[in-house]
């Protein structure tokens, strides 16, 4: 029992050395992306009630839009939340605001350039695209195996007391207070934060096009997912849109798209062949309020509609967990209690490094030293298996990292002594 335990405390020791930083990177611009209605509402409150006369039909607040970006085309109308908001409207990659009774283009921004779009890339990317992307798949895959490890290393056995595992023991002197707040706060908060690393995996690269595969092999897909995956495939917000739209028709289709009452915001794009429709599409960020429309250019009537509740079980599974994950499922309960799990992986984290750093020895990791014998059970393999074939980056990098202490760690005597490899004691 004492070489099983030892051998989870280093895989928990291992997989917190490598996850500490990022975790905390991912709690902090995780926490500022739950609040984007909020930051974002504010960002536009300069451009709310603008309108002092008549509003312009949408086809000429449309066109003064695509004049204010040479060379760009029309690629999205987004209804405003109020009549007399400024229009956002997506001209290739740029968005315009405009002044819907006077014309008067407002604002310019890069897609790309909008503040809780540059959070979401320094969350999901790290600002470098598809290679962001795998770190942070990896980084998530190891905090599972450090949330799991970390259970069982704290979970009250031989009839142990539930102090220090429920609450922490403050009268212990400040190696038992730091060891307390790691061992209570990853017992509180384990669950909720498997549950938003889980729920971030459909985003990622490499799981997320994996999952795409499968759920085609097996028959499991329905039609374009409402998420992407990777760089490559851009996002809801951004599009160029086809070299020749009759933008004439948004007076007939922006009117229709109204008259649904979609969960804004609303995203109303032109047909990408010439006999296809229009689409006005609900973007809100509680998914199941989700519905998509299709208009009829020539008459304004709306032929297609598709809600949340018609969409593949599998896609209503992933929607329900994305919203929650963005902290829009239930409101401001959702976004307090994700914001409860990202505070805590944070204190985790920083709990955890300091534990390290104060029981180190001098020049050396500090890793916990490796019993003579190491026995893997059973269980243990089987959990890094299961972990390694569902998460394949998870995989790959344990293999990776095997082969490293087998082919090199081993081999170099000062390595092996700072990781803590050659000091072995019995069992």
């Amino acid at each position: 029992m004492s070489r099983w335990y030892n051998a989870v405390w280093r895989w928990h020791f291992y997989a917190g050395m490598l996850c500490v930083p990022l975790v905390l990177w991912l709690s902090i611009t995780g926490t500022i992306y739950l609040w984007k209605p909020q930051i974002e509402a504010l960002i536009d409150r300069p451009y709310a009630g603008i309108a002092t006369g008549p509003l312009a039909p949408p086809s000429r607040i449309a066109e003064a839009a695509v004049s204010a970006v040479p060379g760009g085309r029309f690629a999205k109308y987004q209804l405003p939340a109020a009549p007399g908001d400024a229009v956002q409207v997506v001209v290739g990659d740029t968005r315009v605001y405009v002044n819907p009774s006077s014309l008067e283009v407002l604002k310019t921004v890069g897609e790309e350039d909008r503040l809780m779009r540059l959070i979401f890339r320094l969350h999901g990317e790290l600002m470098i695209g598809d290679p962001g992307s795998w770190i942070v798949e990896t980084i998530a895959c190891w905090a599972i195996v450090m949330i799991l490890t970390g259970l069982y290393l704290w979970w009250p056995r031989k009839g142990a007391g539930l102090a220090g595992v429920l609450w922490p023991r403050l009268h212990l002197g400040s190696r038992a207070f730091w060891r307390d707040i790691h061992a209570v706060t990853g017992i509180w908060v384990s669950m909720l934060a498997l549950f938003l690393i889980l729920t971030g995996l459909p985003w990622a690269n490499a799981w997320g096009g994996y999952f795409k595969e499968v759920r085609a092999v097996t028959g499991l897909a329905d039609g374009p997912q409402d998420w992407t995956t990777g760089t490559h495939e851009g996002h809801h917000g951004m599009a160029t849109g086809p070299a020749q739209v009759n933008l004439a028709e948004l007076d007939r289709v922006v009117p229709a798209a109204a008259s649904a009452h979609l969960a804004g915001p609303v995203l109303i794009a032109p047909p990408k062949t010439a006999d296809a429709l229009w689409t006005a599409k609900s973007d809100a960020g509680n998914r199941p309020e989700r519905a998509d429309l299709g208009i009829d250019g020539g008459t304004g009537q709306i032929l297609t509609r598709k809600d949340f509740a018609e969409r593949h079980w599998v896609d209503r599974a992933v929607g329900y967990g994305i919203a929650a994950h963005e902290g829009q499922l239930f409101g401001l309960a959702n976004q307090l209690l994700s914001m409860v799990a990202t505070m805590g992986l944070s204190l985790l984290a920083i709990s955890g490094a300091i534990l390290w750093w104060r029981r180190r020895p001098v020049g050396l990791l500090g890793a916990p030293i490796p019993l003579s014998r190491p026995t893997m059970r059973a269980p243990l393999i089987a959990l890094i298996a299961g972990l390694g074939g569902l998460f394949p980056l998870f995989g790959a990098s344990l293999i990776a990292v095997l082969l490293l202490e087998w082919a090199l760690f081993r081999r170099l005597p000062p390595v092996a002594r700072w990781l803590g490899l050659r000091q072995r004691i019995a069992a």
